[in-house]
């Protein structure tokens, strides 16, 4: 299966009002024809893997899609100790409009809208 290019933006939260394009993900991850984690594929290709945080006015993080014992998948940032968890990754079709929660650096669980899905460049 051919990589994709994923964006992910904040959905509205009691804090958030609308889904905020300044706030959010771009990364890239292996989908079957379903929308669905490809782990084979992703296991081939992890290198390419990529993802990058973007919030407001802060500095852009970039990092790695990664994998744990029991499918439990993340984004990870370099250094290897800092971590932001994605609840169940594996079993969500990854298609525009639907939803992904991320556990992130503050231990705050928020909701993302996937808004684009595209084959990676």
């Amino acid at each position: 299966m051919p990589l994709k290019r994923i964006r992910l933006e904040l959905a509205r939260t009691a804090g958030t009002p609308r889904v905020s394009p300044y706030c959010g993900y771009e990364f890239t991850a292996p989908l079957d024809r379903s929308g669905k984690l490809d782990f084979e594929q992703w296991k081939r290709d992890k290198d390419k893997c990529t993802v990058r945080r973007f919030w407001n006015s802060t500095t852009d993080e970039h990092g790695r899609l990664a994998h744990h014992q029991g499918d439990q998948w993340a984004f990870a940032w370099p250094g290897g100790n800092s971590e932001e968890q994605i609840s169940r990754f594996d079993q969500h079709a990854v298609v525009e409009g639907e939803y992904l929660s991320v556990t992130e650096h503050d231990g705050v669980e928020r909701p993302f809208r996937i808004v684009d899905v595209r084959p990676a460049a």
